[in-house]
């Protein structure tokens, strides 16, 4: 990731609380080794309460309790949902104490906040049908439909989550043993299974396609874009819409949808809560548990429209 703090959060910091938030971002990065996205989210939340507290007047040791509690209400006023609002409030949370810890303020004035009740939702996936007619947009005949087949085929076959896939690099994928390296949250590295159809999208792109792309150049990535660079999230989400109105979805196609697909599509023909948490690399299996809600759900829905006396 580097050695210094993304641009982007930097710009976004108000000057009012500049030190503390840069050396709270410090601690994130190289401590608790966060990424760079996780890095620029924390910025964004704590560059909207410092412009918050700069309108008060108020410095890093003059803020209190009230002025959370304001801020909080601040948010719902300009539409924010609940999960939304939960999200800074674990921010401000986060901050506040490591302030404390390093002897910046004397007291934490979020201890003992209480976060919003977030209505429980369960997560939305694809069909086995929706996913087939998916795969299908891609032009295989092209180095475009080739990469984008790949990845397509490679997000559902492994549950990744989307910066996990762009950052895979040659040496990360071993198809003669079926299975992939890949680099999660907190740096952590897992191993996870992949399947023979997307192994073989894979291969072909790479035999077939990804010269093209590259035009002579070279990079250690997996998938590159059309000017021989990594492929970026924005780049690879509107790849993804576009395919998802192409192939008409019933719902809006993001990357979360395709691991939420691949989680539901296991759990639905027998597989174990515990294999589905290793492939997703979720740390906490209560986080995975929400899956088999779903398949729950389905369930009752598949009994009451075939049960004669449902």
């Amino acid at each position: 990731m580097g050695g210094t703090i993304p641009k982007k959060a930097n710009q976004l910091i108000q000057k009012g609380l500049q030190i503390p938030i840069r050396s709270f971002l410090t601690y994130l990065r190289v401590e608790k080794g966060r990424s760079e996205n996780t890095l620029l989210a924390y910025g964004r939340d704590l560059a909207q309460f410092a412009a918050f507290a700069a309108e008060r007047g108020k410095g890093l040791e003059g803020i209190d309790r009230g002025d959370i509690l304001d801020y909080l209400k601040s948010l719902y006023g300009r539409g924010l949902d609940s999960r939304s609002v939960a999200r800074h409030l674990v921010t401000l949370r986060n901050f506040f104490r490591f302030a404390l810890r390093e002897g910046m303020i004397p007291a934490d004035p979020a201890e003992h906040l209480q976060s919003p009740k977030i209505r429980s939702q369960l997560p939305s996936f694809l069909s086995i049908e929706e996913v087939d007619r998916l795969m299908a947009q891609p032009d295989p005949k092209t180095p475009h439909g080739l990469r984008d087949k790949a990845m397509l085929e490679l997000l559902y076959a492994t549950g990744m989550r989307v910066s996990e896939m762009l950052s895979l690099k040659l040496d990360d994928i071993r198809f003669e043993m079926g299975y992939l390296r890949c680099i999660g949250k907190g740096n952590k590295e897992r191993l996870v299974p992949v399947g023979r159809q997307a192994l073989g999208a894979v291969e072909r792109y790479l035999r077939e396609g990804r010269a093209k792309l590259l035009k002579r150049k070279t990079s250690p990535y997996v998938f590159v874009n059309q000017m021989g660079g990594r492929l970026g999230r924005v780049g690879f989400w509107k790849i993804l819409a576009a395919y998802g109105r192409k192939a008409k979805l019933r719902v809006r196609l993001s990357p979360h949808k395709l691991r939420h697909s691949f989680a539901t599509h296991l759990l639905e023909r027998g597989a174990d809560l515990r294999s589905v948490q290793l492939m997703l690399g979720h740390s906490d299996i209560a986080t995975t548990q929400i899956y088999t809600h779903v398949v729950q759900d389905r369930l009752k829905q598949v009994y009451k429209a075939h049960h004669p006396r449902a």
